[in-house]
């Protein structure tokens, strides 16, 4: 895919999750507990995923937009009167981000020792 489809999808991804994250949750009968930090890592793992492939930054520069998206979301939950702010959903924001990059670096890190070395003679 291109850069111009995954910066479409980055945007849709974006206003969606923006759109979730600021909905009145229903509580169910069924509670799993922590789900909603598990909901954080994974949306915040894709966020990553998308913005690593739409533009051409660093990755240490993706984390501080994705921290200060994560960081305007938890703001926006504070002001609303049927969410709350949540320094765990922050935390799992930010970790959801940070795994994203390990796991490319260590594909990255793997798939260099896999391949072979100029100059090597099997």
């Amino acid at each position: 895919m291109t850069r111009r489809v995954y910066q479409t999808l980055l945007l849709l991804f974006l206003i969606a999750f923006t759109y979730l994250f600021a909905r009145e949750v229903q509580v169910q009968s069924i509670r799993i507990s922590h789900l909603d930090k598990v909901a954080h890592f994974a949306v915040f793992f894709v966020l990553a995923f998308f913005s690593y492939r739409a533009f051409k930054f660093k990755p240490w520069f993706h984390m501080v937009l994705l921290t200060s998206y994560g960081a305007c979301i938890e703001w926006m939950q504070s002001t609303l009167p049927y969410r709350q702010a949540s320094l765990g959903d922050f935390v799992a924001d930010v970790l959801g981000a940070f795994s994203y990059f390990v796991f490319l670096w260590l594909i990255r890190k793997y798939r260099a020792r896999k391949s072979p070395q100029v100059g090597d003679t099997q």
